[in-house]
């Protein structure tokens, strides 16, 4: 008959060789997760003694691993001590109590174990029926979250006080995918509003955002059709600590209405990157009720603080907004990735984005009492991402999340008064959460350029020393360092010893003297 019956040699050897390879083997995946647990306990007691940034060049690691894949098995203890030599060596570390760049991204022990869980169960629940235990917990994890941010039942799915609402969420990768989605489903409902015949009419589609709004923004408005033309960035400046101005955002719209432009969707930030500033969602929110457009609310970082009441009037008048993001990896205990996109009408966005195929069809998804979040997000497959939130809840609790945001923004506080306390130096915006934006001032016969170069002088000096992990940014001109604290294992002492290292690099640099520390 065929080649099997006519050499059964071949296939006995083929059988015998897939038996030897058994990549899930119990014993191995306890032994490799062992040596990989051990390895990072070792890695978290030792971080801290770790330079912050590498002292490594472009190119680095192709010179320490091999070009080529290998051919032959190896032993896992192999790749852990490349892992040690060569891949760690290059790492910057935001995990150090030392990092105080961009914003920081935080971890737990919980959140680690329902990686790793997940990790483990690698399901892929795009539809309710393909993991029904992965759909529920995200729901329910979002709703949680909800509660403790006190959203309005309309962004709830499942409501505490019974039945299923018209709101629901979805956990994505970033708060750019957030703004992507949300884009298309109000590009989609502008269309339809005036009539167009298919995309026809997106020429005629504006979108807004402050000018600190998010890069990501600008680049999530092209990907959606918008046209770059039809991208209104509107101008912010100290009167208003760098929010957005309801005046002016209302004159810029109105101004496209008469136009003959269709005002579509608006991006108001609470905490933005460069400054933490915050726009005021209520007042956004009335401006563009007057012009049926979309407004969300991204809260990626700043959002973390409004699970505390001294913290959730910045959320005044969410109630009024289409969406909101906020991003536990960056201050919620949560790792990569992780962000949660709540919508008050979550047909508008499964409208945009559903599909539907033969395959994926099952009596569950047709009885419409089911959540597809596949048609939440842009692609289909997805990751069991609402284990490591829930189990980040479900171990600390709400006390324990908030002590954490109070002690991060009361260190950010100290290094605040430290800083104002210093007259070589001036904080350039009034500190919002636990990012404080500070550089030294001229003065002495200094220009604006000599203080540029200073503050740069200042930044590269103190990330050199790999004690400590700064950044900046350019705030109304100003060249600006920015210092936000957060790291999971930050401590008073970390930010003190920062600031003494700040206060000895500039001292150096006002003196001339380029001792190294």
């Amino acid at each position: 008959m065929g080649s099997l019956d006519s050499n059964p040699a071949s296939f006995d050897a083929f059988a015998a060789d897939a038996e030897g390879f058994q990549p899930l083997n119990a014993d191995d995946v306890r032994s490799y997760l062992h040596k990989s647990v051990d390895f990072i306990y070792d890695y978290y007691k030792s971080v801290e003694s770790m330079p912050v940034l590498p002292g490594v060049e472009p190119g680095y690691l192709s010179r320490l691993l091999q070009s080529a894949p290998p051919s032959a098995a190896a032993p896992f203890d192999i790749a852990m001590k490349e892992l040690r030599e060569a891949v760690v060596p290059g790492m910057t570390h935001w995990a150090s109590p030392n990092f105080f760049a961009f914003f920081p991204a935080t971890n737990s022990a919980a959140a680690i174990a329902g990686e790793l869980i997940a990790s483990a169960m690698n399901t892929v629940g795009f539809t309710w029926q393909a993991n029904p235990a992965a759909t529920e917990m995200e729901v329910l994890a979002l709703d949680w979250l909800a509660q403790l941010l006190r959203l309005p039942d309309s962004f709830i799915m499942n409501r505490t006080s019974g039945g299923r609402g018209t709101g629901g969420g979805v956990i994505l990768g970033t708060t750019s995918e957030a703004m992507l989605v949300t884009l298309v489903a109000a590009r989609d409902a502008a269309l339809r509003r005036i009539g167009s015949d298919g995309v026809a009419g997106i020429t005629r589609l504006t979108v807004y955002a402050a000018d600190q709004t998010h890069s990501t923004f600008f680049k999530a408005c092209r990907l959606a059709g918008f046209d770059p033309a039809n991208i209104r960035s509107v101008p912010t400046g100290p009167e208003t600590d760098f929010a957005v101005d309801p005046a002016k955002l209302l004159e810029v719209m109105q101004a496209d209405v008469d136009a003959g432009l269709v005002p579509t969707y608006i991006c108001a930030t609470v905490g933005t990157t460069s400054s933490n500033a915050v726009d005021p969602v209520g007042a956004v929110a009335d401006v563009a009720a007057a012009f049926n457009a979309w407004v969300h609310v991204d809260a990626a970082y700043a959002g973390s603080a409004c699970i505390c009441p001294e913290f959730r009037h910045h959320l005044a008048g969410v109630e009024r907004v289409d969406s909101i993001s906020m991003s536990p990896h960056k201050w919620l205990m949560t790792c990569l990735d992780c962000t949660c996109l709540w919508v008050r009408d979550a047909h508008r966005l499964t409208g945009s984005l559903e599909t539907n195929p033969e395959y994926l069809k099952n009596d569950a998804s047709d009885s419409g009492t089911v959540t597809d979040l596949k048609d939440m997000q842009v692609g289909v497959g997805r990751r069991f991402r609402g284990l490591k939130l829930w189990m980040v809840m479900r171990t600390y609790g709400a006390a324990r999340l908030q002590e954490h945001i109070r002690s991060d923004v009361a260190m950010a506080k100290m290094f605040e008064d430290a800083v104002r306390t210093d007259d070589r130096f001036e904080v350039v915006v009034p500190r919002n959460f636990a990012l404080v934006c500070f550089r030294i001032k001229p003065h002495g016969g200094m220009t604006e350029e000599d203080a540029e170069r200073a503050n740069r002088e200042l930044m590269e000096g103190l990330n050199r020393t790999g004690k400590a992990y700064i950044a900046h940014t350019v705030i109304g001109g100003k060249f600006v360092l920015r210092f936000a604290v957060g790291s999971s294992l930050q401590e008073e002492r970390h930010v003190r010893s920062a600031w003494e290292l700040i206060r000895k690099k500039t001292a150096e640099i006002m003196s001339g003297d380029k001792v190294s520390v």
